[in-house]
């Protein structure tokens, strides 16, 4: 009776991994193809339905084939032989000094092909933020801060921009190489072997879409770091909460990264704050006040140390467009390709709260042009007509809304996306054609110096080159959609096992994924985490070990 229900627990989560596989996919070549879903194409719903029946099929085989395959009643297909689970092992400082030291190494000589760094995306206005002493919501303050402040003192005392850029790349490289270290010396204790260590090494040191964000100027890499800490230790603290809450170095390290994570990207606080009754339910049996103060101090803690910095810096204005995004690019696509069955009254309310000129702008796959004038003093007045006008125009155009809101955030979904959202945009130093996968260019004040101008080419063709369409293959690993079938299959299985153990340490790194869907486009520095956290899956199945396991 228990393997019966086990098998239709079974069939239950690989039918819901085909189901969601075969949506993105179809949704998502439609969205890629004609910028819009088409429920109504017959051929398109029969090709949905078949991948969700063959993808349900095959998953269940593979997952027959590997639960017979963890036991060592047979290979994996009957040709690979699974590494049999290890137990923990001890690793000395002088592995981790090892693991740093090699990571850093392997930065070096993109930083000095890229030299002074990626001084990209948004880097420009916050440094000017520092310089004018004029501060905003828009931007996480401890980030403007710490760049700013950075290449403003070393600008002071070299006279160079550059070498202050260079100042904060190296000291971000440094937090972010000692984290990737930490992560790979806690691969070893779990038993992976010394081939796997020189893979993750040179995975985290080596793989481009990475060493991108290691050596860029964006908040990103630093929250992603920060994220990927508290994943680690979320691992360590549901394996074995005793031993966790002995450990004062570990408890202290995770209430500091579950502070400083939201502080660098805002998203951050909301899902670590969902997460937390996640977490109490699963401790209630054994709950103890201590393991209720670390879960909860950090978010005490986050809120007092924003409005802190907050008052000290002055900050002026509230973002809503931020948070709004979503109804904003709804309104805007109905405004635009359906404006005529608006009528006046409708139109006049939507150019109160969104200009005109933002309104023509429209694009389908970004919103940075239509919400950069929203009308943020009106809609603190008075967001009572914003949200009347928006269901309004929603229960006439309920189709365009699904479509609006999917074509921001197909990309994160459907691998072979092809990430050019700002196509025809002009930056700085050229203008978005073939792909916008990574900014690339180094703003002023600052100015590209590259010294290997070999690897310099090569990250250039990765970022703004034609690579997504030559290598269409290769290109896979760098999407985005690719890792994210990896996590579904992976926690679709555990689910199926009854492994909450094996997904819970992950739901921040879930709930902060599921807040960039209702985010302003689809690009790699929102959802970096999906490359970063790879490497637990291997140790973190959920059973009492779990080296080598899904």
């Amino acid at each position: 009776m228990k393997s019966n229900k086990e098998n239709q627990l079974a069939w239950l989560m690989s039918g819901l991994f085909g189901i969601l596989a075969g949506v993105f996919l179809t949704f998502g070549y439609q969205l890629e193809t004609y910028d819009h879903i088409d429920i109504f194409d017959k051929n398109a719903m029969m090709v949905m339905l078949a991948l969700m029946i063959i993808i349900t099929v095959d998953t269940r085989y593979v997952w027959r084939n590997y639960d017979l395959a963890s036991t060592g009643e047979k290979k994996l297909f009957g040709i690979i032989r699974l590494p049999k689970k290890e137990d923990e092992k001890e690793f000395s400082k002088r592995d981790y000094l090892i693991n740093f030291v090699s990571l850093t190494v392997l930065c070096i000589p993109v930083f000095l092909a890229e030299f002074p760094g990626f001084f990209v995306y948004d880097a420009q206005e916050e440094l000017n933020e520092v310089l004018t002493r004029s501060f905003s919501t828009h931007h996480p303050l401890l980030h403007v801060l710490l760049l700013g402040g950075t290449i403003a003192l070393f600008h002071k005392l070299s006279g160079s921009w550059n070498l202050g850029i260079a100042a904060y790349m190296i000291l971000q490289m440094l937090v972010i190489s000692a984290v990737y270290a930490y992560v790979v010396s806690f691969l070893q204790k779990k038993g992976i072997g010394k081939k796997a260590r020189v893979f993750w090494l040179a995975f985290y040191g080596l793989f481009p879409t990475i060493v991108m964000y290691t050596l860029c100027s964006c908040k990103d890499g630093l929250f992603t770091a920060f994220l990927l800490i508290i994943t680690v230790l979320l691992l360590q603290l549901f394996e074995n909460p005793d031993e966790f809450l002995k450990d004062k170095k570990k408890v202290a390290l995770f209430m500091v990264s579950a502070v400083l994570m939201p502080l660098f990207r805002h998203n951050g606080f909301y899902a670590y704050l969902v997460f937390i009754p996640f977490a109490l339910i699963y401790f209630r049996k054994k709950l103890k006040p201590f393991l209720v103060t670390v879960l909860v101090a950090p978010v005490v803690l986050y809120l007092i140390v924003s409005n802190v910095l907050a008052l000290a810096c002055g900050t002026e204005g509230t973002h809503h467009q931020e948070m709004l995004t979503v109804p904003i690019m709804q309104l805007a696509r109905v405004y635009s390709y359906e404006g005529d069955t608006l009528s006046k009254e409708d139109k006049e309310v939507i150019e109160s709260y969104i200009t005109k000129q933002g309104l023509d702008k429209y694009t389908p796959r970004v919103s940075d042009l239509v919400k950069v004038d929203f009308n943020n003093e009106l809609y603190e007045k008075n967001s009572g007509d914003f949200w009347n006008a928006w269901f309004k125009v929603f229960k006439e155009h309920p189709i365009a809304y699904v479509n609006a809101w999917m074509l921001t955030s197909y990309g994160y979904y459907y691998p072979p996306a092809v990430i050019n959202v700002y196509k025809g945009n002009t930056v700085y130093t050229f203008t978005y054609d073939e792909s916008s996968y990574f900014g690339y260019e180094v703003e002023p004040p600052g100015e590209r110096k590259s010294l290997i101008p070999a690897i310099d080419s090569l990250y250039k063709y990765i970022s703004i080159g034609s690579f997504q369409k030559d290598a269409t293959i290769l290109h896979l690993f760098f999407s985005p959609g690719l890792y994210l079938f990896i996590y579904m299959f992976v926690f679709a299985y555990r689910l199926s096992k009854k492994r909450a153990r094996g997904i819970l340490p992950f739901l921040p790194m879930i709930l902060t994924f599921c807040t960039v869907l209702l985010g302003p486009t689809y690009l790699i520095r929102y959802v970096l985490y999906l490359w970063t956290c790879l490497p637990l899956l291997m140790v973190s199945d959920g059973t009492e070990t779990g080296a080598g396991a899904v």
